[in-house]
């Protein structure tokens, strides 16, 4: 200590006579800095102060050199310097000040507690001083001291207690049922989890009327409301609860039951309500077509309050289907006010409101379903469009087609179906119709064999009626189109045939065979143009007075010339197709058909035959406007010699079969369709 260099040492070698030939130099650790040396005397000394809490000696190395030579005297030496311990330290305490808990209650530790049975609801925080010395505590010696602060935990050495033993709760009549309607809490002087507790209802009359829950964060009883509140029927409920804590601590068991009991008594308050219905919802039925004013049923409510005020009705005009119905104000019964049709609408849904007279802004509302009873009042029809063919190749008695139908009233007036053809046309000889009696019918083919040519399309009015009481019914029409079918049934073509189509030729082979036909015309109008263009005009000479013979270069076309009438005339008319135009007249307006009765030409009426042919002659825009004879080389249907010809040999009985004509291509095709209706003709 002090600011002069504290002498630590002396370096002496036997070499040294005194005469300051010897020198002494020191190295190591501090050497020149914490520690110097004469050089001369060897005197070592520390120049600052020491502390041996940071090191506690040092390593040097001492060497006696010759002054004059530098050469060393003695080997180098080793020594250590070793630093002394002083109380220069006082006691210190590294952590404080320190904070210790200690449960309540506790027993004594190393830190003792000086009072017996500590209560944290008395005092929660403590602070103390702690002193350490060292030497001992002997005069001279250092302290330390550092501060202990104390803090005593909570133990469940509490129980609950509500505030008062008898507790009261209004609550109004129109309180919702599921909602709070009151709040309850029992004290509890400790903390934590320790004052965790459960409300309960252990008895009372109001126990089914009301719940109670725990609120975990305000350790509050929540009453919530399970039923319907009705002051006209019970004014008051007593409710027992306890509250109870969750966490016991069995070591304060002795300090008494951790739980108490209050008695709740809750006051139901009187509050005008709005008219009650006797039902939550109605319906009610009416007939369509009803008159209006026809009455659909009524609907009843009541005041529920005492003072049972008078209650008024109304429909509530907000929707389109609340303007169908009316409702007496005073009793409640609801009236048509529109026709009904149960096809449009099946249904309707109205609400009827109901307000008391003293208080007309208490209303309430109650659903009313009207359903629309069914009345036949519609009658059946097809339940679609049907495209029906029939082959020309058809068979008597063969189904073409199965018709259904539908009804748009209910099943009650239409779920059974009776068809038939209307029986205001005579009897049909193309078509008849079989009742299935499953609310389908089947159409059929009354004869064989039909053709476009002659009529390629049939209408075939179909009777349907319903069984609904009364019965209805309706026509409905079915339009057949004859068509040209495979042997197998498909369709092939529906369409008119032309002549030249029908003997095998294909659309481009005609389209080749009229650009020809035009390129002919071309060419006979080109050469007689320029045949005219040669002639010489006739000059005749007024002077020459003779006769004059004028020679034309032109004759008739004889028999070759076939414009001038029409060669069908001469032809059979069983083998010349039905209609033929006339040449020399161009039609204006597609010709009537001719409807041909299918009866055998015995039963026709000859008159009416003649009749039928001058009437379609007289509407038939196509026949010139003069009188034409037209001769007909006609010897009749049949002959009583028959005919020697080997083309008629397929009406004879063969064992040929001509399937194998339908294989050989369309060039065929009519040649295999003949045959083959021939065999089927024969076996049959």
């Amino acid at each position: 200590m002090g600011p002069d260099p504290q002498y630590v040492g002396k370096l002496h070698s036997n070499s040294d006579k005194g005469d300051g030939s010897v020198k002494y130099i020191l190295t190591g650790e501090g050497a020149g800095t914490i520690f110097i040396i004469d050089d001369t005397t060897g005197d070592i000394h520390s120049t600052k102060s020491l502390d041996r809490e940071q090191k506690t000696h040092y390593v040097l190395h001492a060497q006696a050199i010759d002054r004059r030579t530098n050469k060393p005297l003695e080997p180098e030496s080793e020594f250590i310097i070793k630093v002394q311990d002083i109380n220069d330290n006082a006691p210190k305490f590294t952590d404080g000040p320190y904070i210790v808990t200690v449960p309540e209650m506790s027993e004594m530790g190393v830190i003792r507690t000086a009072l017996h049975n500590m209560d944290r609801e008395a005092r929660e925080h403590y602070s103390v001083v702690i002193q350490a010395k060292d030497m001992a505590g002997q005069v001279g010696g250092l302290s330390g001291s550092t501060t202990v602060n104390i803090t005593l935990t909570d133990v469940n050495d509490n129980p609950p207690r509500f505030p008062q033993s008898i507790i009261h709760l209004y609550v109004p009549e129109s309180a919702q049922v599921g909602s709070a309607v009151g709040k309850i809490k029992a004290n509890d002087a400790d903390t934590g989890s320790n004052a965790d507790m459960k409300y309960t209802i252990i008895n009372g009359d109001g126990s089914g009327v009301f719940s109670i829950s725990t609120d975990k964060e305000t350790r509050e009883g929540i009453l919530s409301l399970r039923k319907p509140l009705n002051y006209e029927k019970k004014k008051s409920y007593t409710l027992n609860i306890e509250g109870a804590n969750t966490h016991l601590d069995f070591r304060f068991s002795h300090l008494g039951p951790f739980k108490d009991v209050t008695m709740l008594k809750v006051i139901v308050g009187d509050v005008d309500e709005p008219p009650l219905f006797t039902m939550p919802s109605y319906v009610m039925e009416v007939y369509e077509n009803a008159k209006i004013g026809t009455t659909v049923g009524a609907v009843t409510a009541q005041d529920p309050d005492t003072a049972n005020s008078l209650v008024r009705y109304f429909i509530d005009q907000n929707t389109e289907e609340d303007r169908y119905f009316t409702i007496d104000a005073s009793t409640g019964i609801i009236k048509t006010a529109k026709i009904f049709d149960r096809e449009e609408s099946p249904w309707y849904n109205i609400t009827v409101s109901a307000s008391e007279i003293d208080n007309p802004e208490l209303v309430s509302h109650v659903p009313v379903g009207v359903r629309i009873l069914d009345v036949n009042d519609n009658p059946p029809e097809f339940d679609r469009d049907y495209d029906t063919v029939v082959c020309e190749n058809a068979k008597p008695g063969q189904v073409i087609q199965t018709i259904t139908a539908t009804d748009k009233d209910n099943s009650a007036n239409g779920a059974r179906f009776h068809f038939s053809l209307d029986e205001g046309i005579s009897l049909n000889p193309n078509f008849t119709l079989r009742d299935n009696e499953d609310n389908t019918a089947s159409i059929m083919t009354r004869r064989r064999r039909y053709s476009r040519t002659t009529q390629d399309i049939y209408y075939l009015p179909v009777l349907i009626s319903d069984g609904g009481v009364p019965p209805l019914s309706s026509s409905s029409t079915l339009t057949i189109r004859v068509c040209a079918c495979e042997r197998d049934g498909r369709v092939r073509t529906c369409h008119a045939e032309a002549f030249l189509s029908s003997a095998g030729l294909s659309t481009g082979a005609l389209i080749a065979i009229l650009l020809c036909v035009v390129i002919l015309l071309a060419i006979v109008v080109l050469f007689i143009t320029l045949r005219r263009s040669k002639k010489e005009p006739l000059i005749i000479s007024e002077e020459d007075v003779r006769e004059n013979v004028v020679t034309y270069d032109d004759e008739g076309g004889g028999e070759e010339d076939t414009e001038a009438f029409d060669i069908t005339a001469l032809r059979n008319p069983s083998a010349a197709e039905e209609l033929k135009y006339r040449r020399d007249v161009r039609p204006e307006v597609k010709p009537m058909h001719r409807h041909h009765l299918s009866s055998s030409l015995d039963s026709i009426d000859v008159q009416e035959f003649i009749k039928q042919r001058l009437a379609e002659a007289d509407l038939d825009p196509t026949v010139p406007p003069y009188d034409s004879l037209q001769t007909y080389a006609y010897e009749g249907h049949r002959s009583e010699a028959g005919s020697i010809s080997s083309l008629d040999s397929a009406t004879t009985h063969s064992d040929q079969d001509y399937n194998y004509l339908g294989d050989w291509g369309p060039e065929f095709k009519k040649l295999a369709e003949l045959y083959g209706e021939i065999e089927s003709e024969r076996t049959t």
